[in-house]
């Protein structure tokens, strides 16, 4: 795993790779052996085939290992989102400050204190600048372990203008542009996703279970089965859970932009 350390590091967790590895493995050994154990208990309760469950633990500890690997890529990801809800209106605030003559290192040390998310990385640009660092030494460090290709392609265009001499405002006032254009086009993406997902979410989640129930009550009436409270509560479930997935997918494809 040769990206894991630049993964942790943007993902802001302190460990090493192999400290992170070891908390992995022990989280994964725990929580695999509880969930045997647990399911272990009941199944001795109503005495069904209990040794049979020892034969998953390896598979359910692979399982949950892998899936906490994702860990730093879920944190980069969210990270991530967290900018691009901030990083056009940050740009701008930027272009404008520069524009009034506000130095380069005092534009950086307002918007720290402006913008929660993106001010988090432009503090501690400035607190090593504050330290003895030279600015374009701190940006370039920060350039590496940035979560965002958007804000990592500002601070780019701020290096490059440093080492050139060029002028900064007019090279980010073009950046921001093209991140504001491909905003845009993520916006009208999601919006023609929305159209299929919500005729899906009618059908799937509201006119087939409101007409099945109700055929199956009619149903019921006439053959030898009977409805019960408890079919009729998993069947709520069931439906509960299918809401929950049209919600989740909805949400999540939704782009990380303020509207």
């Amino acid at each position: 795993m040769p990206t894991l350390n630049t993964k942790l590091k943007k993902a802001g967790i302190d460990d090493t790779p192999a400290e992170f590895i070891k908390k992995t493995f022990l989280a994964a050994f725990y929580m695999a052996t509880g969930i045997i154990v647990f399911l272990f208990l009941i199944l001795a309760k109503y005495n069904l085939l209990k040794g049979i469950l020892f034969i998953f633990v390896p598979i359910l500890f692979i399982f949950l290992f892998f899936y906490m690997l994702k860990f730093p890529d879920i944190k980069i990801e969210k990270k991530e989102k967290e900018i691009s809800k901030e990083i056009v209106f940050a740009g701008r605030y930027l272009i404008i400050e520069l524009e009034s003559g506000v130095a380069l290192y005092n534009a950086l040390v307002n918007i720290s204190k402006n913008y929660e998310s993106i001010g988090k990385y432009f503090k501690e640009i400035t607190d090593k600048v504050d330290l003895g660092t030279p600015l374009e030494e701190a940006l370039n460090e920060a350039v590496e372990f940035i979560p965002s290709d958007d804000f990592r392609r500002i601070l780019w265009q701020i290096l490059n203008s440093l080492r050139t001499g060029s002028d900064v405002g007019q090279s980010l006032n073009a950046v921001i542009e093209q991140i504001v254009k491909e905003q845009t086009i993520k916006v009208n993406t999601y919006g023609r996703k929305l159209n299929p997902l919500a005729m899906f979410y009618m059908i799937i989640a509201i006119i087939l279970p409101s007409l099945g129930v109700t055929m199956l009550i009619i149903l019921s009436s006439f053959v030898e089965f009977e409805l019960n409270m408890t079919i009729l509560m998993v069947i709520a479930c069931f439906l509960g859970f299918i809401q929950f997935m049209f919600m989740s997918i909805i949400k999540f494809s939704r782009p990380a932009i303020d509207f």
